[in-house]
């Protein structure tokens, strides 16, 4: 780490073991891989955090069969046994988020805030459903026969393969992982390569709570490699994945063979409509916050911006000028608005959508650039395009940038068939004063969230969440409504016989 500047405390996990962590953890114990990758910080090229486990093919089949034991115990553990579990975990990540928040920044590159946010909000992920787990109340009725009882439940699902993005390295996994355990499921997790560390971090965590050996496996490794097998093996019952469409449609594709269940949280093309009466201070806040917010890389993010022409001008001047003073650096340095892409690769593609915006027409009127600071990083500063057309493939096709198409209506009918006009459909956001106008907007807006005088980007964990179209397929995460993927009906009919 010749050269690194130090930014925040780079010292994780104190008083843990040191020796398990870069390893992955299955069947109950801390086993080295079969190789190793390097784990990179965007924001200084010379700083490798660690070197961390690969598994094979071995190491995935005992992480199953250790699941499926240990599944049946923790289906069979009383539901208070559960509920401590997943408060004591939710406790430490709030209590630990600042450390693990850094630890975050340091390797996905969102800024230290984004991070200490990221992991406190995961923390109230594990709270809630700690009380999920004491609800689980079921229906009961009377038959259509005389004499007999209906008796409905939901029991848990069994083994679920959770495969989660590097953009949220830790929430997007516990909203899957949290739901799995409440319900009584054991879980077998293969996070993305990008970002080992912060996985290593949360199953550390998992490790020392009262769960049988086995319940949950942390698997790390390739999506080509131990993540195929992962979803291809008929030990799994269920698959919850969040990445790009064609893997998604790959996942779904292979599940179907052992009719495996499958939720799928894939792309987006999300935009934001500002109207001719919306308060223009708003629309740039939210504007800038959903566009450029952690480095442009949610599915959340506003990447069409679908502005009426009444306001049009004075908007992007604005934007333009609120984005060229955003702070681009360092992600634990403090100030720093917009830390760096996640790797070379999605820089490089990046730049490609950047020019491929100024071929199809559009004017680029500030950033989309990579610039240099004082470590050598994936620096990008945030670009705003007007001029842009729906129809173009920079408008169609998720980016996963810190890039802003602007969009110019005549009308709100043809803004919202203009944000309508996608074959995605997982948020969208509107600026408005006229409640007639936003309720009529959040009722005929094909999405399955929608935002109101907010950034498309930020959403709670004790409700619905996912899409329409290519963003999702499946039952929604989070909230109650997780209840329907890692759970299963069982209806029990009763006879109760003659009390005589």
């Amino acid at each position: 780490m010749t050269g690194l500047i130090v930014y925040g405390n780079y010292e994780p996990f104190a008083g843990n073991v040191m020796s398990n962590l870069n390893k992955n953890f299955i069947a109950g114990e801390w086993l080295a891989g079969a190789s190793e990758i390097a784990n990179i910080n965007p924001s200084d090229l010379s700083d490798t955090i660690g070197q961390y486990a690969q598994a094979d093919s071995a190491q995935l089949q005992r992480a199953l069969d250790a699941a499926q034991a240990a599944q049946r115990e923790w289906a069979g553990a009383g539901l208070e046994r559960r509920y401590n579990v997943l408060m004591a975990i939710g406790n430490e990540l709030i209590d630990r988020c600042e450390e693990l928040g850094t630890l975050l920044a340091r390797e996905e590159g969102k800024t230290q805030p984004e991070g200490k946010g990221e992991v406190y909000r995961s923390g109230q992920f594990f709270t809630y459903y700690a009380a999920e787990a004491l609800r689980q109340i079921g229906d009961n009725a009377d038959s259509v026969r005389e004499g007999i009882e209906v008796d409905v439940r939901r029991e848990p699902v069994g083994t679920v393969a959770v495969i989660s993005p590097w953009n949220f390295p830790i929430a997007t996994a516990v909203w899957k992982i949290a739901p799995a355990l409440a319900f009584g499921n054991a879980v077998i997790w293969k996070p993305a390569n990008l970002v080992p560390a912060s996985a290593v971090a949360l199953a550390e965590i998992i490790s020392r709570q009262d769960v049988p050996a086995g319940l949950f496996n942390l698997v790390m490794g390739s999506g080509s490699g131990v993540g195929q097998e992962l979803v291809e093996s008929p030990q799994v019952n269920a698959i919850s994945f969040t990445g790009s469409v064609p893997v998604g449609r790959g996942i779904a594709q292979s599940a179907v063979t052992n009719f495996t269940k499958v939720q799928l949280e894939m792309g987006s093309k999300n935009a934001l409509a500002i109207m001719d009466d919306a308060d223009l201070d708003t629309a740039l806040a939210c504007a800038l916050g959903g566009a450029f917010g952690s480095t442009g890389q949610k599915c959340t993010a506003s990447s069409r911006v679908v502005v009426h022409k009444t306001v049009h001008d004075n908007f992007v001047e604005r934007l333009v000028e609120g984005a060229r003073n955003m702070v681009v650096g360092h992600a634990l340095e403090p100030g720093t608005q917009i830390g760096p892409v996640s790797s070379d690769a999605q820089l490089q593609q990046n730049l490609a959508n950047v020019e491929l915006a100024q071929k199809e027409g559009g004017e680029l009127l500030c950033g989309g650039e990579h610039v240099e600071r004082e470590t050598e990083g994936y620096f990008m500063t945030p670009a705003v395009f007007v001029g842009t057309r729906n129809d173009w493939q920079v408008n169609r096709e998720e980016l996963f940038a810190p890039i802003a198409c602007v969009i110019k209506v005549d009308s709100y009918d043809e803004a919202l068939a203009t944000v309508n006009d996608t074959r995605f459909g997982l948020t969208a956001g509107i600026i408005t004063s006229s409640l007639a106008r936003a309720t009529h907007f959040r009722r005929n807006v094909k999405t399955g969230c929608v935002m109101v005088n907010l950034p498309t980007a930020g959403t709670d964990y004790h409700v619905p969440f996912g899409g329409r179209g290519e963003s999702s397929y499946g039952p929604r995460e989070q909230g109650q409504y997780a209840q329907e993927f890692y759970t299963t009906v069982k209806t029990a009919y009763i006879a109760s016989g003659n009390p005589a």
